[in-house]
């Protein structure tokens, strides 16, 4: 449905030139919900932007249903619908009934046809009573939900969220998270949903990609980066460095090991996903006459990861 290859894009700021996008290239299928993650300045809404032709790229190209992206031909765009940054697709000082009677309008869907259709997405998901009411007057996670129907109404097959919890306050945030899993289970559309909260895309996407300065770092199902989050990092503290050939013989079995000296304590650290390893560790340091001092365990949490992975130390990945 999506493809994304070699896009590239850069600005000129007052001192040089800033690479914004590197050669991203990804798919997603008809019928995928995929998040796309990133810290602030990674990339996401210039990619957010290319895909709905609002930015056109250096380099590389989009393609729709294999149709291209472009300022030339807008065919492409039928397909697509988006909610960029939370609540900024809307008009303040129109009613909430107007704002989707202009926007379903200007592509070409006559108010006449959605009545019925607008009075059943605004009943289900409460903002019935809030119809004619300026959007400038709601809140924000009420103006959010606004945007996400009229995306939903335009009838396009590929749906694109920019930071949809932008924002939001914990209630609002719940709502929406609320809200966007009901579309997920009944809309059955393509969704790209770019976002930093972490926990929405773990509940409602099927596949993580995570951009670091421009750049793909990851691209992997939810499934496998869970697994990752599983994983347990012990930190030893021995009673003297090891030698390089007992280096070597740990981090050819656990690759993700790390060793070092902090606060004058030598110190090894272990990632694994197998209680059994830790085992295997102690016994192996044992052989090496090396005395443990301290252990101390952390769980590996979704955060952890996530900066790992867009700081772009991949040992993780290699578990």
């Amino acid at each position: 449905m999506i493809e994304v290859k070699d896009l590239s894009k850069s600005y000129l700021s007052k001192k040089n030139r800033v690479d914004v996008l590197k050669n991203v290239s990804f798919c997603i299928n008809q019928g995928e919900v995929v998040g796309l993650l990133g810290s602030n300045g990674a990339g996401k809404t210039t990619l957010i932007k290319s895909l709905c032709g609002l930015i056109e790229p250096d380099a590389g190209q989009v393609t729709i249903r294999n149709l291209a992206v472009n300022h030339q031909d807008k065919r492409a765009l039928k397909y697509i619908s988006s909610v960029l940054e939370g609540n900024r697709n809307l008009y303040w000082r129109l009613t909430v009934k107007e704002n989707i009677e202009y926007f379903l309008g200007n592509r070409g869907i006559s108010r006449k046809s959605i009545s019925i259709e607008m009075n059943n997405f605004l009943k289900k998901f409460s903002l019935l009573e809030k119809k004619n009411e300026l959007v400038k007057n709601l809140s924000r996670g009420m103006q959010q939900k606004v945007a996400i129907i009229i995306a939903l109404m335009s009838q396009t097959e590929v749906l694109l969220l920019d930071e949809p919890t932008l924002g939001l306050d914990v209630e609002a945030n719940n709502e929406i998270r609320n809200f966007l899993k009901e579309i997920v289970k009944t809309e059955k559309k393509t969704i790209l949903i770019s976002s930093h909260d972490m926990n929405l895309i773990e509940r409602l996407c099927d596949r993580v990609i995570i951009i670091n300065k421009g750049e793909v770092v990851t691209d992997d199902s939810v499934e496998n980066l869970l697994r990752l989050f599983q994983a347990i990092s012990y930190q030893f503290i021995v009673d003297r460095p090891l030698k390089e050939e007992q280096n070597e013989k740990l981090r050819q079995r656990y690759p993700t090991m790390r060793s070092g000296f902090i606060e004058g304590n030598h110190t090894l650290e272990f990632t694994i996903l197998e209680k059994k390893d830790f085992y295997q560790i102690v016994e192996m340091l044992k052989g090496f006459h090396v005395f443990i001092e301290s252990i101390d365990k952390h769980q590996i949490n979704f955060e952890q990861v996530f900066l790992t992975l867009v700081k772009g130390e991949r040992q993780y990945a290699t578990i």
